[in-house]
């Protein structure tokens, strides 16, 4: 069986749509407008299920997480949350391994050529040519 990324979407940490890729042709195409709602809306679900952690469980809320991973029949959505509140959402087919690794790889092309680029604005859509071609390079590559 084949396995396959589909996209990418990247939300700051005020829940907006900063960057959006897709790398497969497999999954239905969605508005612009349908992606800034899915943003915001994954956003506010995130911080809804980082505050459902029981508190019985003793971890203290600047350690616990928010929803990681939804999973249909079709594909999977992984979700990373870096320190600063970014959040890297990655579809992909519903039994693709080390997916973890993946948007690890994907955070560090980030780290390295989105925010070491002087022209970059936190928070503001990314328009880094380096980092789309390094990006590409990684998905087809792998």
């Amino acid at each position: 069986m084949h396995r396959v990324v589909y996209s990418l979407i990247i939300i700051n940490k005020a829940g907006g749509l900063v960057y959006n890729r897709d790398f497969n042709n497999a999954l239905n195409k969605v508005s612009v407008n349908d992606l800034l709602v899915l943003a915001g809306t994954f956003h506010g679900v995130h911080a809804i299920t980082k505050s459902l952690t029981p508190s019985s469980l003793g971890i203290p809320s600047s350690q616990r997480t928010g929803i990681e991973v939804l999973e249909s029949s079709h594909f999977r959505l992984t979700s990373f949350q870096t320190f600063t509140g970014t959040k890297f959402l990655l579809f992909t087919e519903p039994h693709q391994p080390n997916v973890d690794v993946i948007i690890r790889k994907v955070y560090e092309l980030y780290a390295d050529y989105v925010t070491k680029n002087p022209f970059y604005q936190l928070e503001m859509p990314i328009r880094c040519e380096a980092f789309d071609r390094h990006l590409l390079t990684y998905m087809r590559a792998r």
